[in-house]
């Protein structure tokens, strides 16, 4: 019981980390350009991680082809969806970009099923499709078909493939190590791509200080290193329908801070949304196993 109340706590305060960091980004980009304010915010957060990991002796990859597996799940997990992120809020709001980013889970059982073999029950596919069109009720249809919507769907696409490469070689590689390094090589790979790929700005105020810290810390390090702990914990296609809840946590908390439109798409997606969730999680029913009964 213990175990259940700490698991849905986690996923309630990571999904709500996750949504709000959006409403963040988009007052962020006021002040820093979309793949600058990205990079300083990974960067920042990497090697504040990195000295912790140092710091407490974490168990460190001793091999070339370990290290090489998490540049490329930094590149993809955090340079690829985040990325794509703050590019899509300079054109849709933070809404859309959290609902375009979270169609992730039915493309993790997806890529899933026809990359990696994995097999899923009928009820966890309906489950997804059912969280799959909340979604797309949440979002009220009023989408606009722009270059942020392709940025938006792009960092589900990164994501997906992320969260599979993460249960894949994660199991092997100490969590907090993991968390720290692929933040740190995705935040350089941001700050390279802000050099070469836009017109940089930056203004230092003690907002946009206070902005980079919200975005570094709890919305970087405490969630990220809550995801990848329910990741290495649980099925990856069941703890990824848990996404379904971002972006609802994105529309409350984009309608609470900049009076984003919110109406009855919400609450219908919302309810939807939690359906899918509920189906996705459905326990598997036991077989009774005959046990012979050897006679004396």
């Amino acid at each position: 019981m213990k175990d259940k109340l700490l698991f849905s706590f986690l996923v309630i305060l990571t999904t709500g980390l996750m949504g709000s960091s959006f409403v963040v980004a988009k007052i962020g980009l006021l002040y820093i350009s979309p793949l600058l304010l990205a990079g300083i915010r990974f960067t920042i957060a990497g090697s504040i991680m990195m000295l912790f990991v140092r710091l407490f002796k974490r168990n460190h990859p001793q091999t070339v082809t370990t290290w090489g597996k998490i540049i490329i799940i930094g590149a993809i997990q955090t340079a690829g969806v985040m990325g794509a992120i703050f590019l899509s809020l300079r054109t849709i709001t933070s809404g859309e970009s959290a609902i375009l980013t979270f169609m992730n889970p039915l493309l993790v059982v997806l890529i899933g099923t026809l990359a990696l073999g994995m097999r899923y029950r009928v009820i966890q596919w309906l489950g997804v499709l059912v969280g799959f069109l909340g979604v797309f009720v949440t979002m009220g249809s009023h989408l606009d078909l722009q270059i942020g919507t392709l940025f938006g769907f792009s960092s589900a696409v990164f994501w997906s493939v992320g969260t599979l490469l993460i249960k894949k070689w994660g199991g092997s590689i100490d969590m907090w190590v993991l968390t720290a390094y692929q933040m740190l090589f995705g935040g350089i790979i941001l700050l390279v791509g802000s050099f070469f790929l836009e017109v940089s700005y930056l203004v230092i105020n003690p907002t946009s200080i206070s902005i980079l810290l919200w975005l570094s810390i709890p919305a970087s390090i405490v969630q990220f290193t809550i995801w990848f702990y329910l990741l290495q914990k649980g099925d990856s296609g069941k703890v990824s329908a848990f996404l379904f809840l971002a972006p609802f946590f994105g529309i409350v908390s984009g309608w609470f801070v900049l009076g984003e439109d919110v109406g009855l798409p919400l609450f219908v997606g919302g309810s939807l949304i939690f359906a899918g969730i509920f189906l996705v999680n459905w326990p598997e029913k036991r077989r009774a196993v005959k046990v012979p009964v050897t006679k004396i």
